[in-house]
This record gives structure tokens, sequence and C-alpha cells, in this order.
């Protein structure tokens, strides 16, 4: 193909592009090499700089993946790698072992599935789950949820209305925003909510349920649990034997159903049950006391209550009933 100048008139026909010369100039010679230069460097002067709302992926070991515009995804599924979501409506995934995914924006979410892997959603109603072991899920925002499933996992939830839970064995979870709800059932977990009307709920042995905020509640269900209150009118329940339930607030009420627990209701005009086989309860001034005698077989033989101050109750003193029904300090 040659490039040619016309050297002379053109004549043109009126009824389509032909043009026609007396004299013509050939130029130059352009081949299909040339042909194929030209369109890639046209292609090329067109092209504009990656999207920045663009989704980012990378798959292999050692990978990196990061979205920075709005409602983009990353998503990192390689050994080591990490994902990171920093635009509103944005979401990070990292299924690698020791992968972390974080998603900064509002109502992100960020998921770490493989092993020691990390997830942060610090945006508004955000969400963060770490289901591999030993992995942590942080979510800071407003109404986020924080979800670590993992042995020895870690959820945190900080914003409002937030909600932490972590199912493994020596997981724990913690909920710092009011209405908040922090969940642990594994074993030795402990869980712990301090936002006011928060809950706060431990059912593996050995564990703790910590709620320190008003109108809240703790529960540790396991054996040798622990659940405290410390909030006005506040509860803690402790139903596993050996277990121990605190109540510190004002108005609230502490409860241990298992054997040879204890009830503590520290609290003005609060109180303390214990329901169990050997079980001791003990309140404070204005305060009251309520206690059952069980047999061998379990069976309810006694249950009186008192408020301290009468029927010899002291405040500050924990007590139990005996085979006739009386009570002493225990």
């Amino acid at each position: 193909m040659n490039n040619a100048d016309a050297r002379s008139e053109l004549a043109r026909h009126t009824g389509d592009s032909k043009v026609a010369s007396k004299t013509v100039e050939l130029k130059a010679e352009l081949s299909i090499a040339g042909l194929v230069k030209a369109a890639i460097e046209y292609t090329m002067s067109k092209c504009q700089p990656v999207d920045p709302e663009s989704p980012a992926s990378s798959t292999g070991d050692y990978g990196a993946a990061s979205s920075t515009g709005y409602r983009g995804a990353a998503s990192s599924t390689g050994d080591y790698g990490a994902a990171s979501s920093t635009g509103y409506q944005g979401a990070a995934s990292s299924t690698g072992d020791y992968g972390a995914a974080s998603s900064t924006g509002y109502q992100g979410a960020a998921s770490s599935t493989g092993n020691q892997g990390a997830a942060s959603s610090t945006g508004n109603r955000g969400a963060a789950s770490s289901t591999g072991n030993q992995g942590a899920a942080s979510s800071t925002g407003d109404y986020g949820a924080a979800s670590s499933t993992g042995n020895q996992g870690a959820a945190s939830s900080t914003g409002d209305y937030g909600a932490a839970s972590s199912t493994g064995y020596q997981g724990a979870a913690s909920s710092t925003g009011n209405r908040g709800a922090a969940s642990s059932t594994g074993n030795r977990g402990a869980a712990s909510s301090t936002g006011n009307q928060g809950a706060a709920s431990s059912t593996g042995n050995r564990g703790a349920a910590s709620s320190t905020g008003n109108q809240g509640a703790a529960s540790s269900t396991g054996d040798y649990g622990a659940a405290s209150s410390t909030g006005n009118q506040g509860a803690a329940s402790s139903t596993g034997d050996y277990g121990a339930a605190s109540s510190t607030g004002y108005q609230g009420a502490a409860s241990s159903t298992g054997n040879r627990g204890a009830a503590s209701s520290t609290g003005k005009h609060a109180v303390a049950l214990a329901s169990g086989f050997g079980g001791r309860a003990m309140a404070a001034e204005t305060g009251a006391i309520v206690l059952v005698y069980r047999n061998d077989d379990g069976e309810v033989v006694h249950i009186r209550a008192s408020k301290v101050g009468e029927n010899g109750i002291k405040p500050h003193v924990f007590y139990m009933l005996n085979a006739d029904g009386e009570f002493v300090e225990a």
C-alpha cells in the first residue's frame, strides 16, 4: 500500500467520495507491519489510566489486592496474601493462610478465611469475619459486626449496635458500643460488652462474660465460668457448676443455677439467687438473697428468701441453706 499525494487540481464525484487527479506523487509505501504499528500507537493514544473503581484481584501466593474506589472489591486468595478495599461500599476478601483483609469504607465488608488471618472493617455498617484458626476480626464502625469462628480467635466490635462473636476455643469477643452484643462459645473464652443495654455471653467451660453498661446482661453457661454485670439494672447469670455470677449495679440481679455456684449482688436494691446444689448468695445493704437447698438427688427440699438486715442476714456475707432450711454463713 502506498501513501500518495495529488499534485494537480482534483476532480470530485458528486455521488460518492471518489476523487481524480492528473498528477499523483507516490511518497511512501505502507506495509502490513506499518499498519499494525500505527494501529497500536493509535489505540495506546486513546487509552486511559486504570479506573480506580474497578475491582482488584490477586490469586497467587504472597499476592496483594487493593481497591480504593467507591463500591470496589479486592480479593486475594493466595497464601500470605492481603486484600484491601478503602472505598465506600467496598469489600475485601483474603482466603489464603496468613492473609489479611481490610475494608475501611462505609458499608464495606472484610473476610479472611485462612488460618491465622485477620479481617478488619472500620467503616459504618461494615462487617468483618475471620473463620480460620487463631484469626482475628475487628469492626469499629457503627452497626458493624465482627465474627471469628476459629480456635483461639478474637472478635471485636467497638461501634454502636455492633456485635462480636467468637465461637472457637479460647476465643474472645468484645463489643464496646451501646446495645452491642458479644458472644464467646468456646471453652476458656471471654465475652465482654461495655456499652449500655449490651449483652455478653460465654457458653464454654471456664469462660467469662462481662457486661459493664447499664441494663446489660452477662451470661456464663459453662462449668467454672463467671458472669459479671456492673451497670445499673443489669443481670448476670451463671448456669454451670462451680460458676460465679456478680451484679454490682443498682437494681441488678445475679443468678447462679449450677451446683456449688455463687451469686453476688452488691448494688442497691439488687437481688442474688443461688438455686444449685450447695449454692451461695450474697447481697449488699438494701439488697436481698434467694437460696435453695437440694438433696443428693438434686431435688428441691427448701427455698428461702430474705432481705439483707432481716433473719440475721448481714451485708456482703455469703450464705447458704442447711438441711433444716436455715441460713448459714458460707
